[in-house]
């Protein structure tokens, strides 16, 4: 895919400072149809689709807003817990609107690893298939996200 000057408009929304402080690239310094390419290849190789992850942060998501900020237990294998923060986020891709500051930890209990994520990244991944830059304090890295929310294959 070629970086299109509407990417180039999207990148420059992510960078530092602009919708956020520390903004959505890091430190990488690629096209980000380049980001999403090479994080798309990732998700393909660990035999999932983009909206497969999603779909499980969002299934965690809607189950640990129950424990109204406290972790609950699910399926004896994970803690989940739901913290809100108040403001809303536009994404830099534009779309249907703003995004609450809403923060998702899933824990998996028989692996000890967990992962912290937002309502801003479900719609990343599910939309777009995009994890943030290298170097990005928010990052979610594919295989993590496979691994500790235990996403199943997807036929492809």
């Amino acid at each position: 895919m070629k970086q299109t000057p509407e990417f180039d408009k999207i990148q420059q929304q992510m960078k530092k400072g602009v919708i956020t402080l520390d903004g959505f690239l890091g430190d990488d310094t690629r096209n980000l149809v380049d980001i999403i390419a090479s994080d798309s290849m990732t998700v393909s190789r660990l035999n999932t689709t983009c909206k497969a992850i999603a779909d499980r942060m969002e299934y965690f998501k809607e189950l640990g807003l129950t424990g109204l900020g406290e972790f609950i237990s699910v399926d004896d294998t994970f803690d989940v817990k739901v913290d809100s923060v108040r403001g809303l986020l536009p994404s830099p891709f534009g779309g249907k609107g703003m995004y609450g500051k809403i923060n998702t930890t899933v824990v998996n209990k028989k692996t000890g690893r967990s992962v912290v994520y937002t309502d801003l990244h479900i719609h990343f991944i599910a939309d777009h298939c995009f994890f943030e830059g290298k170097g990005s304090p928010f990052r979610l890295e594919p295989e993590d996200l496979v691994t500790v929310l235990e996403v199943g294959e997807v036929e492809q």
